[in-house]
């Protein structure tokens, strides 16, 4: 697996997998590409044999960053691919000055929850209703 730096070329190939992993509500290429313009945003992708298998990226303000997305293709859950794009997205967050990391995941979410906690996060509190279907969120912190 490698880890790398995501480019616009990546675009159509990452908005597959956001599809495939957030289907009630992912973001459009549009969205994707719009990110990918901003100076505060960093992403990054895994692959396998040339093919794009996960993706992350953060956005960045001044020493608090937010990640964005985080996803990997159903083939490859469960093989550390998202630990090991996390712990990029850390090492670029830490390289841009970050000290902490925060993001949302869905309280349905136990995978992922499972995932952030092995990786470090903590739990601060819980949003209400803050998904368009109506499920509360936890946002969760990392402190690098």
């Amino acid at each position: 697996m490698n880890i790398r730096p995501w480019k616009y070329e990546d675009i159509l190939r990452i908005s597959e997998i956001e599809k495939e992993c957030f289907p009630r509500e992912p973001w459009s290429f549009g969205m994707l590409a719009s990110s990918f313009g901003n100076e505060n945003f960093s992403g990054v992708v895994a692959e396998d044999g040339g093919e794009i298998i996960g993706y992350g990226g953060f956005t960045a303000a001044q020493d608090t960053a937010d990640i964005d997305n985080i996803a990997v293709a159903e083939d490859f859950r469960g093989s550390g691919v998202a630990t090991a794009v996390l712990s990029e997205l850390f090492k670029k967050a830490k390289q841009r000055g970050v000290e902490k990391l925060f993001l949302e995941v869905r309280v349905s979410n136990y995978a992922a929850m499972s995932l952030y906690l092995k990786c470090g996060f903590k739990g601060v509190y819980a949003r209400s209703r803050y998904y368009p279907d109506g499920e509360d969120c936890l946002v969760m912190v990392k402190e690098l």
